[in-house]
């Protein structure tokens, strides 16, 4: 894989446009901590920061949302909401607070930049699963209290035409950290840690981990699949790329060295998948340096490419960053992954929810 390669196709992504949303991580003072939404340009390999999230007061920081997109609207739902400050004690120790478990939803506007406030969960809940399948919004699973490592077995899905949330019957298994997934038509919700209320914790829990539930619009039913994710540590993000399902690593390593793809049987590596700038990325800037710590990650799917937006901290440099955008093709031969030129930020910063994509319509 190239050190440093050309940008995509212009024709395969252009309008298209990645959003996510971080928050401070510096060790120094600063004046608000609280998120904020950047824009990733992959026509320009370009960032900008888009705007602060509302409802939060200074230093309150939202985490464990979900953040889809309809149209040219994103949705943040959901959360838990945390006060973030550097301590008292010691200027190199960041502090930070469970406040409480969110079920509101907010809207933004990406053409106007206006925000507005949406109907609310009526299960508030954070680390769940949630994607979007004919416009509308599916959530399930998740944790509705701070400090119990319990899951949900409830979800429910939101009509933004009438803006409303209507229940959905629940899952067989409480589940929460698992992964939804739009795929081949039908709501998938994938891994997590799983727990069935009548049962006790062993060994259902390390099977329950494997397993998937796929919601049939149908007939309004929930159908387990045992052994779809075959890991018993829960996924970090799956995403849907024609026939198959697409992974990178788990909630305790969210980059495993390569990328697996899911046929509807088995996880088998992607030949090729071995993006060594992700992985060691010293060789984008300078090959002699000590090796860069990996700050955060998250996946996004555009047609055919997956994109890896990743951030390092440069060796002996605590708050400064260094942006790369690695791109892997699933439909190349051979070679299909490079790393695109890398961009440097003041300040360190921490990632609050996965990546979205937004296709935004030509003038």
């Amino acid at each position: 894989m190239d050190s440093v390669s050309p940008l995509p196709s212009p024709s395969s992504v252009t309008n298209y446009r990645i959003y996510t949303s971080f928050c401070s991580n510096d060790l120094l003072p600063t004046p608000n901590m609280s998120n904020w939404i950047e824009c990733y340009d992959p026509t320009t390999n370009s960032w900008h920061r888009v705007c602060r999230i509302p409802e939060l007061l200074q230093n309150q920081v939202r985490k464990d949302f979900a953040m889809v997109s309809i149209g040219d609207s994103i949705y943040i739902i959901g959360g838990r909401l945390c006060h973030k400050a550097p301590s008292h004690h010691d200027p190199y120790e960041i502090v930070q607070d469970d406040l409480e478990v969110l079920s509101s939803v907010i809207r933004y506007d990406v053409c106007s930049g206006v925000w507005s406030k949406c109907a609310p969960l009526a299960c508030p809940r954070f680390d769940f699963a949630c994607t979007v399948c004919d416009n509308k919004i599916y959530v399930a699973g998740g944790q509705c209290t701070l400090g119990i490592a319990r899951g949900t077995s409830s979800a429910e899905v939101y009509n933004p035409m009438l803006d409303e949330w209507k229940p959905l019957p629940d899952m067989s298994v409480m589940r929460y950290k698992c992964v939804g997934v739009t795929w081949q038509g039908k709501i998938h919700v994938i891994g997590g840690f799983a727990e069935k209320a009548d049962l006790d914790k062993l060994p259902w829990n390390t099977i329950g981990r494997c397993s998937a539930e796929v919601y049939n619009s149908d007939n309004a039913k929930w159908d387990l699949v045992m052994g779809m994710w075959q890991l018993d540590v829960p996924p970090n993000q799956i995403v849907a790329v024609d026939e198959k399902l697409y992974s990178s690593g788990d909630c305790l390593n969210a980059w495993k060295g390569h990328i697996e793809e899911y046929d509807g049987k088995f996880w088998n590596e992607v030949e090729g998948s071995h993006l060594e700038t992700l992985s060691s990325p010293n060789s984008v800037w300078d090959a002699n340096w000590p090796p860069a710590k990996r700050i955060y990650i998250t996946m996004a799917a555009i047609g055919s490419k997956l994109f890896f937006l990743a951030g390092y901290r440069k060796p002996g440099e605590t708050s400064r960053l260094m942006s790369v955008v690695h791109v892997f093709d699933t439909w190349a031969k051979r070679d299909g992954g490079r790393s695109l030129e890398p961009t440097e930020e003041e300040g360190e910063k921490e990632l609050c929810s996965h990546a979205c994509v937004v296709f935004l319509p030509s003038n």
